[in-house]
C-alpha cells in the first residue's frame, strides 16, 4: 500500500488523467511556499507529516484513539522512517480526508474509501502507508538539506531530526529546511528501512496519551465546551422502533435552566443550560408513545422460535465440504450439543454523547466517534446538507468496542441543535440510555453435531447458527447481506476460518431478527463462535478420552492453522499444562483466530460450593505478526481478556415487551478489580502477514474458563453467562 504523499510528475499526470484533470484531494502538490505560508504554521510534507521551523514534527493520524494505543503505534512507525526522536513528535488527530480512508474493510471483505477505526485494522491498514509517508518525507528533507549545504545528496543522511553531511559532519535541522522540503518532488517508491535497522519499532515504548489521561488534559467528547453551548437529554421510546405520538412540555419548562423542549427523529430533546437541568426536565416530561409492532417481543419467545428454526430444512450455507449427513450416520460415536448466547451491551465507560452546531448552511460536530466519514454522511442525510458542509472534530474515545461505529448519537446532536434554533448543543446520554438504547451484540441459538471415528477424531462437523443479524441494521455494509439471509458477521469465526482438520463440514445460518437493534461488538461474530467452537471441541476431546490440548494440536493440522497451533503450544508450555495445581484449581484451554491475530489462552479456575466461579490466572499467547510496540500488544490482550471475561461471567441483555430489562451496572454487572485474574501475555513474533491485536484476545477466554469449569465440576456450560445456580452442589 502506497502512502498518500507528494507525487512525482509522472504519477501526478497519471492521476490527473484518471480523474479528468481535477483536484486530487489528499495530495500536497509541489508549489512554492510563500513567506505568509511559512509563517502561518508547520510545512506540510504530505497528509501525515508536518515539520515546524522549531524542528517539531507533527504526525497527523486519521485513525482514532480509544485506548488501544494506535496513535502511539503509528507514530512509532513514522518516527522510525523519518529518523526523529519519538519524544519530539507531536500527534494530532486528523480530520476527514480521503488520504485516511481505509484501503480494505476491517472485518470480513475488502472494500474501502471510508474513514473508520475498528476490526483491529489500524496498524494492518495504515502501518505501511505511514512508513511510506515517513520515508518520503525523509527523502524530501535530505534533498532540501543537501541543497542548503550545497553538497551532494548521496553524501547526506537523516539522523535524529537533522540532515547530516557525512564527509564533513555538517548538519542542518529539519525545521531549517522544512519549507524547502515541501517544494521537493517525493519519490514514487521511497526506500523503507529493513527491520534490522529499526531503533524504535519493536521496543516497549511509553504512550503519549497516558500522561494526558492521567492528568485530565485529554479531551473526550464529554469534555467539549463551545461558546453559548447548551446541554440536552433525549426521551426515547422504551420499545424498539416506537415513536412519539404527543408530548406535554409544560412541567419540563418549569424546571430551572430548561430552555426548550423539541422533537427530533429519535424522540423528544430537553435543552437546558446544564446536564442536571436537562435530566430533571426530561424526568418531568410527559410523552405518549406509539410502541409499534415490537411491544410484545421477548427473549424467551425469540429463543423458542430459534429452536424451532434450527430444526427446519433450509438455511444459508457458509461452509460445506464432503458429505456430512453420511459421515454423521456412519460415525463410531456421535456428539450433540446446543449452545445459546445472549444479547450484550457495549457499556463503554464514557456514555454516548456528541456536540453539534447547526448553522443553516453548515454543521460542526464534536464527537468521540470511530467513524468520521459515516457520521459526516449520516448528519448530511439527516439535515439535507451536502457532506462537505459537515465538519467532524474527533476527540479521544472513552471506549469504543464497535458502539461508536454507529451514528445515532451524532445525528441526535445535529437535529437537536437545529431544532433548538441553530445553537451549539451537547447531547448527553445517561448510563440507562446507554444500556437500553444500544446496538447489541447479536444473540444466537446454535445446534452442533459431530461424528467421531474409531480413533476418537471427528469425521463430521455440523453447526447451525440461528439468530439476529448486524447487517440488517448497519446499512453501510448491507450489500454484504446475501439474498438467502446469510450475514457474514454472524458466521464469522465459524465458517470463514475453520481451523480443524475434519473431512466433512457443514456450517449454515438462519437469519431471524425480530427487531432488536444489533451492532458490531468487540471481535463481532468471533466472540460467539469462538466460544462455541472451542467449547464443543473440548466436548469431543473428552468424548474421545483424550487430553484437550493434545486433541487440539492434532486437529490444527491444516496449513493455515500452523500459527494457531504455535500459540496453543506456547500458552500450554507457559501455563505448565499437565503439571499439578493447588487443590480445587483446574485448567481449561482454548485457541481462536480473528482479525489476523492468533491467540490461545489457558485459564486456571476454581468453583465454590455455592457455584461462584473464581478465575485465578490466565496465560495468553498471541501471534499478530511483527510487533510495533509489545507493551501495547500485551495491554490489548489484557483488556480483551477482561472484556471477554465480563461476557462470560455476567453479560446478558434480556428483552421483555420490547424493552431492555437491564439499566445500569447494578443489573448489567461488570467484574470488579478483585475478580480480575493474574494475566500473563506471551508474544510470539510471527513471520506472516501483520495481524490485529485489539480483538483476538476477546475470544478464547470464555471457552477456556468454561472448559476449566468442566474439568473442575464435570458440568458443561453451554449457555452464557455463567450463573452460580448452574454449578451449585
Amino acid at each position: 500500500m502506497r502512502a498518500t504523499v507528494n507525487q512525482g510528475r509522472r504519477s501526478f499526470l497519471k492521476a490527473g488523467a484518471a480523474t479528468g484533470g481535477g483536484l486530487v484531494i489528499g495530495f500536497h502538490l509541489p508549489v512554492a511556499a510563500s513567506a505568509a505560508e511559512a509563517a502561518a504554521g508547520p510545512a506540510k510534507l504530505n497528509a501525515y507529516v508536518k515539520v515546524g521551523t522549531d524542528n517539531r514534527v507533527t504526525f497527523v493520524c486519521g485513525q482514532v484513539e480509544m485506548g488501544q494505543g494506535v496513535h502511539n503505534g503509528l507514530a512509532m512507525l513514522l518516527a522510525e522512517e523519518l529518523e526523529v526522536d519519538l519524544r519530539n513528535l507531536r500527534i494530532e488527530q486528523g480530520g476527514i480526508d480521503p488520504a485516511f480512508g481505509n484501503p480494505r474493510y476491517i472485518g470480513f471483505k475488502a472494500v474501502g474509501g471510508f474513514q473508520a477505526t475498528g476490526g483491529s485494522s489500524s496498524i494492518r491498514n495504515f502501518g505501511n502507508k505511514v512508513r511510506h509517508a515517513g520515508a518520503a518525507a525523509r527523502f524530501m528533507l535530505i534533498s532540501a538539506g543537501a541543497e542548503r549545504m550545497q553538497v551532494l545528496r548521496s553524501e547526506c543522511i537523516a539522523e535524529n531530526g537533522h540532515v547530516v553531511h557525512k564527509p564533513s559532519g555538517r548538519k542542518v535541522t529539519y525545521g531549517a529546511v522544512a519549507n524547502d522540503a515541501a517544494r521537493q518532488v517525493a519519490p514514487d517508491e521511497p526506500a523503507l528501512k529493513q527491520p534490522s535497522e529499526f531503533k524504535i519499532v519493536g521496543k516497549a515504548t511509553p504512550r503519549q496519551d497516558i500522561p494526558l489521561k492521567v492528568t485530565g488534559r485529554a479531551v473526550y467528547g464529554l469534555d467539549v465546551k463551545r461558546p453559548g453551548m447548551l446541554v440536552a437529554t433525549v426521551a426515547r421510546c422504551p420499545v424498539f422502533g416506537g415513536k412519539v405520538t404527543s408530548f406535554n412540555a409544560e412541567k419540563s419548562l418549569r424546571v430551572p435552566g430548561v430552555k426548550k423542549v423539541v422533537q427530533i427523529s429519535s424522540g423528544v430533546a430537553v435543552v437546558a443550560d446544564s446536564f442536571w437541568a436537562a435530566k430533571k426536565g426530561r424526568d418531568a416530561l410527559e410523552v405518549t408513545w406509539d410502541e409499534g409492532p415490537l411491544a410484545k417481543v421477548s427473549s424467551a419467545d425469540m429463543y423458542s422460535q430459534w429452536a424451532a428454526l434450527a430444526k427446519g430444512p433450509t438455511a444459508a450455507e457458509r461452509l460445506k465440504t464432503g458429505d456430512v449427513a453420511a459421515a454423521l450416520a456412519g460415525g463410531a460415536k456421535r456428539v450433540e450439543a446446543v449452545y445459546e448466547l445472549p444479547f450484550l451491551a457495549h457499556a463503554c465507560m464514557e456514555p454516548m454523547n456528541a456536540t453539534a452546531h447547526f448553522k443553516g448552511d453548515s454543521c460542526e460536530i464534536w464527537a468521540s466517534t470511530q467513524a468520521q466519514s459515516w457520521n459526516q454522511h449520516a448528519v448530511a442525510q439527516a439535515t439535507g446538507l451536502p457532506p462537505k458542509a459537515v465538519t467532524v472534530h474527533t476527540t479521544y474515545l472513552g471506549g469504543g468496542f464497535g458502539r461508536r461505529l454507529e451514528s445515532d448519537y451524532v445525528v441526535e446532536a445535529a437535529e437537536t441543535s437545529r431544532a433548538a434554533g441553530n445553537v451549539p448543543v451537547k447531547v448527553v446520554w445517561t448510563r440507562e440510555d446507554d444500556i437500553q438504547h444500544d446496538f447489541y451484540r447479536p444473540a444466537s441459538h446454535n445446534v452442533l453435531q459431530a461424528a467421531l471415528g474409531p480413533d476418537g477424531m471427528p469425521t463430521a462437523w455440523r453447526h447451525r447458527i440461528v439468530g439476529t443479524s448486524i447487517l440488517q441494521y448497519f446499512k453501510t455494509f448491507g450489500h454484504f447481506l446475501r439474498k438467502d439471509g446469510h450475514d457474514p458477521t454472524s458466521t464469522q469465526g465459524a465458517g470463514d476460518y475453520f481451523p480443524y482438520d475434519i473431512p466433512n463440514v457443514l456450517v449454515d445460518y438462519v437469519n431471524n431478527n425480530q427487531g432488536v437493534p444489533s451492532g458490531f461488538w468487540r471481535s463481532v461474530g468471533n466472540t460467539q463462535n469462538g466460544f462455541i467452537l472451542e467449547s464443543f471441541v473440548d466436548e469431543l476431546a473428552h468424548a474421545a478420552g483424550k487430553d484437550p490440548y493434545q486433541y487440539r494440536r492434532q486437529l490444527f493440522g491444516k496449513p493455515h492453522a500452523a500459527r494457531l497451533r504455535a500459540v496453543l503450544d506456547l500458552a500450554a508450555e507457559k501455563a505448565g499444562w499437565g503439571k499439578p495445581l493447588p487443590a480445587g484449581v483446574h485448567r481449561g484451554i482454548a485457541a481462536h483466530f480473528a482479525y489476523g491475530g492468533y491467540c490461545a489462552q489457558v485459564a486456571e479456575v476454581s468453583v465454590a460450593r455455592d457455584g461462584k466461579v473464581k478465575v485465578h490466572r490466565v496465560v495468553a499467547a498471541i501471534d499478530s505478526g511483527w510487533v510495533v510496540n509489545p507493551d501495547t500488544v500485551a495491554a490489548q490482550v489484557e483488556g480483551a481478556i477482561y472484556y471477554g471475561l465480563n461476557a462470560a461471567l455476567y453479560g446478558e441483555v434480556t428483552i421483555r415487551n420490547g424493552r431492555v430489562e437491564q439499566s445500569n451496572f447494578n443489573d448489567y454487572k461488570m467484574a470488579r478489580m478483585d475478580e480480575m485474574p493474574k494475566v500473563e501475555v506471551h508474544i510470539l513474533q510471527g513471520k506472516g502477514e501483520q495481524g490485529g491485536a485489539g480483538e483476538p484476545g476477546t475470544n478464547p477466554i470464555s471457552p477456556a474458563v468454561c472448559n476449566a469449569i468442566f474439568a473442575a465440576t464435570g458440568k458443561r456450560i453451554r449457555k452464557l453467562p455463567i450463573k452460580p445456580e448452574m454449578l451449585r452442589t
